[in-house]
């Protein structure tokens, strides 16, 4: 079983400079709460929605003028989409990551969240 059997394909991305209230906005409006964040189209880091709620809790932060890649995860864990399930069911338990994102020819194709797991499971249980 492969991840790209698992992922949710052609995940909502943001780009690094997008201030932290609009982050938050595309995550409700796409029920998500995981974003790679783009340099152009190359992948530099992950935002979750804890990641913003913790960097919003400084005093001195602005959400509408901070920048996502303030409250990103810098070099977030990557995958193919060739990569077994289990190789990534093993290394997110392992490490506590809330997140895997398939990247193909540094291209991001996916994501393979914590939701995406238990919807694994599920599928295999049934």
């Amino acid at each position: 079983m492969k991840i790209s059997q698992y992922m949710t394909k052609n995940p909502h991305c943001i780009a690094r400079g997008v201030p932290l209230h609009e982050a938050h906005r595309l995550m409700r409006a796409r029920h998500v709460r995981h974003l790679p964040v783009l340099d152009e189209q190359r992948l530099v880091g992950i935002v979750s929605e804890r990641d913003l709620y913790l960097l919003e809790t400084l005093r001195s932060v602005d959400p509408g003028k901070e920048p996502v890649c303030e409250a990103m995860t810098e070099h977030p864990f990557t995958v193919t989409p060739d990569t077994p399930l289990r190789a990534v069911l093993e290394e997110m338990r392992h490490k506590k990551y809330g997140s895997a994102v398939v990247v193909e020819n540094n291209v991001v194709v996916g994501i393979f969240t914590r939701t995406d797991a238990l919807r694994a499971l599920e599928g295999l249980l049934a």
